[in-house]
């Protein structure tokens, strides 16, 4: 896994379908601020994710929010704009692999 600058560059924003923001709620108990809060603070780990990029290129990003929160954010870019589709707590193999590039 590895950062991915020329994928953020000229991004100006985030897109949210509201049923994704209440689905990440209900589910994981992660409001729209906490996702976005992961795009801005470091380490950033993004890769891509072919297993789901049959309709569009996405990705992941592993990362933490500002109190802390190791999470998995799964998203599209569209345009200028970073479409949030999933937002939710590290597993604990991806906990395993932040924590590795947290060390260097």
């Amino acid at each position: 896994m590895a950062q991915s600058p020329r994928l953020f560059a000229g991004i100006t924003g985030f897109q949210w379908d509201e049923g994704n923001s209440d689905k990440n709620w209900r589910r994981h108990h992660v409001t729209q601020a906490e996702a976005e809060q992961v795009f801005f603070n470091r380490p950033l780990v993004v890769a891509p994710d072919p297993r789901h990029s049959s309709r569009e290129v996405r990705h992941f990003a592993l990362g933490r929010s500002n109190d802390g929160r190791h999470l998995t954010i799964v998203f599209a870019r569209r345009g200028d704009l970073l479409r949030v589709i999933s937002a939710r707590p590290m597993s604990r193999r991806e906990r395993k692999e932040y924590a590795q590039a947290e060390e260097a």
